[in-house]
């Protein structure tokens, strides 16, 4: 049995409630905080302040489309909206206390626990709601019904997708394809019917969602369809098959009147590139501080053991191919450019004692710090290889130079899966690769503290470093 449940039929009515309870956290939790604070008494200016910020945040909230349906959204997009809500809030805030000079008039370690802790509260009150919802969804409640319009390959994966995440709570009900069967591809899922009875069904309000998985050459057919199901209320969307050429990071844009969709595209766009910057210029800036000493202590160590600059600056491809200097600690007697670059090997002469321990250590791109501040690289991102290399593997490697669309990076997410140092097989380059593409396409903010935090612990080393 589907139960459609309370949330669908009061849709309205939880929406509000979702505004209210946010503001709820934000207003209580100052409250809480001015009473327990036995210096501090509970004065209107506190009340006034925690209405204003919660009322704010819902407006900014509003903006970034934090209370539409997160059916089958990712969670990390909503803890980011949240946060970026959360922070934009409280710099308003603080701007208008500053500027209005009533700053004085509140405790300073009160207003600094509300701003830091209050965005966890948020956060951890969806977290909840959300794996309640999920169970629910498990169990049969609150579903939406869900048909798709085609029995092709990329319709019976978004079949297959649909069904294995069933904490959506989106149930899928059937194939709708007037092919006959030998035409159509070899799948578990039966044909249910025509389109003509998907569309009576859409009609009579017994599904919700309804997916047109048909090949992009029948666009006339395709057409004619959606005319048809613009004459219901059901969600129509269409999946372009198209997306079988594993798009990297695409966006929609207009120009003019006409609608495009980018096929190849960074991710680093508008605000995520601002993004993206800022964690560059904080890290980075932090990380230099603290390593200052090593960086003195390795830059005497270099000069001590061998002939030769402190710093060896090397060509590399950045961001959209153009060419960049990376700065290295020198580890070897020779500075090899230019197109006839030989990749160190194991045991390679060239290499200094001291040179092998920076190499296998990865001390020796401790300077790339630097060379992140100046802007041409990024603290995570595919790391840069040699003009020469590059120029090889493009020709035999697919999409190899899809790597460029963001800066090359210290570390990236190959390294820490194991992919770090000589590449001395084309099955290690394409792994490489394969795994800075998938880098790009599911890049985030979390994904980048968490290759941060796991190159501290397995980064850094690896066999094939040498």
């Amino acid at each position: 049995m589907k139960h459609k449940g309370l949330i669908r039929s009061y849709e309205m009515e939880f929406a509000f409630l979702y505004r209210l309870s946010d503001l709820a956290v934000i207003v209580t939790f100052m409250l809480l905080l001015v009473l327990k604070d036995t210096n501090t008494s509970m004065d209107k200016d506190y009340v006034i302040l925690s209405f204003v910020g919660g009322i704010s945040f819902l407006f900014m909230a509003e903006s970034g489309n934090l209370y539409r349906s997160w059916r089958t959204s990712s969670f990390r997009e909503q803890m980011f909206i949240v946060c970026m809500s959360w922070l934009m809030t409280s710099a308003l805030l603080f701007m208008v206390l500053y500027f209005s000079e009533v700053y004085p008039l509140f405790d300073r370690s009160i207003l600094a626990l509300w701003v830091t802790i209050t965005p966890a509260l948020l956060l951890a009150w969806r977290v909840t709601f959300r794996t309640v919802l999920a169970y629910l969804r498990k169990m049969g409640f609150n579903t939406r019904t869900a048909i798709i319009i085609g029995q092709t390959p990329h319709g019976i994966t978004l079949a297959n997708e649909i069904q294995n995440h069933t904490e959506h709570g989106v149930l899928f009900d059937g194939f709708y394809d007037e092919r006959s069967s030998d035409r159509l591809p070899s799948s578990e899922y039966p044909i249910k019917g025509a389109v003509n009875q998907a569309l009576e069904r859409a009609k009579r309000g017994e599904v919700d969602y309804v997916y047109i998985a048909m090949p992009m050459h029948a666009k006339e057919r395709i057409a004619s369809i959606l005319n048809q199901f613009s004459d219901t209320t059901a969600n129509t969307y269409l999946i372009p098959d198209f997306f079988t050429y594993n798009l990297l990071h695409s966006r929609w844009d207009q120009i003019g009147q006409v609608q495009t969709l980018s096929v190849f595209d960074t991710p680093f766009a508008g605000v995520s590139s601002w993004i993206k910057r800022f964690e560059d210029i904080l890290f980075s800036s932090i990380i230099l501080v603290l390593i200052s000493p090593i960086l003195l202590a390795i830059a005497i160590g270099i000069k001590l053991t061998s002939k030769g600059p402190v710093i060896f600056k090397q060509h590399r491809y950045g961001l959209d191919g153009r060419k960049i200097e990376v700065w290295k600690f020198r580890s070897m007697t020779t500075m090899d450019q230019g197109p006839n670059i030989k990749q160190a090997t194991k045991n390679d002469p060239r290499i200094t004692p001291f040179g092998g321990f920076l190499r296998r250590t990865s001390l020796d791109e401790l300077p790339q710090f630097i060379n992140v501040l100046q802007g041409t690289m990024s603290i995570v991102g595919p790391r840069p290889h040699a003009v020469a290399h590059n120029e090889e593997y493009r020709q035999i490697v697919a999409r190899y130079m899809l790597r460029h669309k963001v800066k090359p990076g210290i570390t990236g997410w190959a390294q820490i899966n194991g992919y770090r140092g000589e590449t001395d097989t084309l099955d290690k380059m394409e792994k490489r690769v394969e795994f800075d593409l998938d880098y790009i396409h599911h890049w985030s903010v979390w994904m980048d503290i968490k290759i941060i935090f796991l190159t501290v612990f397995k980064g850094f080393t690896g066999s094939n470093a040498y």
